[in-house]
């Protein structure tokens, strides 16, 4: 299975749209273990006007663990088979090992300001 992280200098980017890049982890959620990792370029623009949900979606992706993201980019996840959860922080390596732990539970913190700043692309 492969979770995704919004990340910027290996911590999780407190804004989805403008995180530097993704990290993409293959995990065993039976033995709850990492087993690689790879970086995903972020693309240019807002994370919800992005194709970066298929992209995901396409390489198997099924978790996106984030920081603060918007309803819309939410619903796009969720439209491409990708579930999220809201209001992580920190190293990605230590939130990805936490939440194969069962230690995560989204937080329902959306971005309020985010349809403002996409709109004004």
């Amino acid at each position: 299975m492969k979770i995704a992280l919004p990340s910027r200098n290996n911590s999780i980017d407190s804004h989805f749209g403008h995180c530097e890049y993704f990290t993409v982890f293959t995990v065993d959620t039976n033995t709850k273990e990492i087993l690689s990792s790879e970086q995903v370029a972020s693309p240019a623009g807002c994370g919800c006007k992005s194709n970066i949900a298929s992209v995901l979606a396409d390489m198997g992706v099924k978790v996106m663990l984030a920081g603060n993201m918007g309803d819309g980019a939410v619903n796009v996840l969720n439209n491409a088979g990708i579930q999220v959860l809201r209001g992580c922080s920190g190293d990605v390596k230590t939130v990805a090992s936490s939440w194969l732990q069962g230690a995560l539970v989204d937080s329902g913190e959306a971005c309020h300001a985010h349809d403002h700043e996409c709109h004004n692309h």
